[in-house]
């Protein structure tokens, strides 16, 4: 009875709970494609590419280099 009452007193939040859950797989599907090796050597060979072509400074390719090595092991900048 008491299962039956609380999910007759939740309904109306249900769609903010559906909102939130989607929010959540949206955002772990996003960090699987940001932690991809694949996606990750793409980015360091097209700053590689942008550093070679002159669009990048040394201290900009580093920096960007640094960036995706850092979302590699995890670490917050």
């Amino acid at each position: 009875m008491f299962g039956v009452l609380t999910s007759i007193l939740t309904l109306p939040v249900a769609p903010v709970r559906g909102v939130i859950w989607l929010g959540e797989l949206i955002q772990d599907q996003v960090d699987q494609k940001m932690r991809d090796p694949a996606v990750m050597r793409r980015e360091l060979e097209e700053i590689d590419a942008a550093a070679a072509a002159g669009q990048l400074s040394e201290e900009e390719r580093r920096q960007a280099q640094q960036a995706v090595l850092d979302r590699m092991t995890g670490r917050r900048a």
